[in-house]
């Protein structure tokens, strides 16, 4: 093979195996998003393994780029994430066989970038566009072979227990005692977003522990361990606590685009399509799926 002289070092970037194999940036990502072509990730950037590439450079035939990879990532089958009440019973109640590890909205973009998983769930608002969860994934997952498809509409807004004044606005719950989530997720995000609009001054609020989830979230509000908690309604409904709504929000799945025709992913969508997952949504209340399995963005 002609062409640039292969570098010396450990490690090759974008630009480097793109000038050895005379290929555009892009075309590299795309090899790399398929593992098509040995890669590793290092705090976040592409890195290619010098003696690997150039061992799968002279295996290769004819030039072609399409052989089996010496190396490829392989996305181990979990659903990484922001914590959905919906989508964590289907993942259990359709047996698809994948596992899931949900701590936000935020970690989990970040860990599906680094090969951690084959999905994530995303409720990230961008308020300078006033878009949810593309504005954010177009940017972090541009280099990957992955699709973003619609969840369901959630109603996001004030849980709290049954004989309190019902809070109306975010300024209500001066004076309360909050359950807070994890910087991590979309949750706290939207929650200090909106709350700057309304001026509320964080840090005149009362904390209680962190939640993790939202589940653990009104439980904590369920227990009398505090007053009140940005949550779900389909959640405050399932502990029988009182809710007050605040904000529609957008749900969705980052799905790496191989996983998504793999049996467990198609095994979980096709239950998202039955009458069981649908009585099961509006049972929880606070959902509209109408949209579910809809492309949002493509890689």
């Amino acid at each position: 093979m002609t062409g640039p002289a292969f570098p010396d070092h450990e490690y090759l970037t974008v630009k480097e195996l793109a000038e050895l194999l005379r290929l555009k940036e892009r075309k590299v990502y795309d090899l790399a998003a398929s593992g098509a072509v040995p890669c590793s990730k290092a705090t976040g950037k592409l890195l290619f393994p010098a003696a690997e590439i150039r061992q799968w450079i002279e295996q290769a035939q004819s030039g072609s780029l399409s052989k089996t990879p010496t190396r490829a990532t392989v996305r181990p089958p979990i659903v990484l994430g922001s914590h959905d009440p919906l989508l964590d019973w289907a993942i259990r109640q359709s047996r698809c066989g994948l596992a899931s590890f949900f701590d936000g909205s935020l970690d989990g973009l970040e860990r599906f970038v680094r090969g951690e998983g084959v999905a994530t769930g995303l409720h990230i608002h961008d308020a300078k566009t006033d878009r949810w969860n593309v504005p954010v994934v177009s940017v972090s997952a541009a280099d990957q072979n992955a699709v973003l498809i619609s969840f369901a509409t959630r109603r996001r807004g004030l849980v709290f227990r049954t004989g309190r004044a019902k809070p109306v606005g975010l300024s209500d719950v001066a004076g309360l005692r909050m359950v807070p989530r994890q910087a991590e997720s979309g949750t706290d995000t939207l929650f200090r977003e909106l709350a700057a609009k309304e001026r509320l001054d964080l840090s005149k609020l009362e904390f209680a522990a962190l939640a993790r989830t939202e589940d653990e979230a009104v439980e904590a509000v369920r227990r009398g361990d505090a007053d009140v908690t940005f949550g779900l309604e389909a959640v405050a409904r399932s502990y029988g606590l009182e809710f007050s709504p605040i904000v529609e929000e957008q749900f969705a799945l980052l799905v790496d685009r191989k996983a998504w025709f793999d049996e467990a992913v198609q095994r979980l969508m096709a239950f998202c399509r039955t009458n069981q997952f649908s009585n099961r949504a509006a049972a929880y209340g606070g959902y509209d799926t109408k949209d579910l399995g809809s492309v949002i963005w493509n890689a």
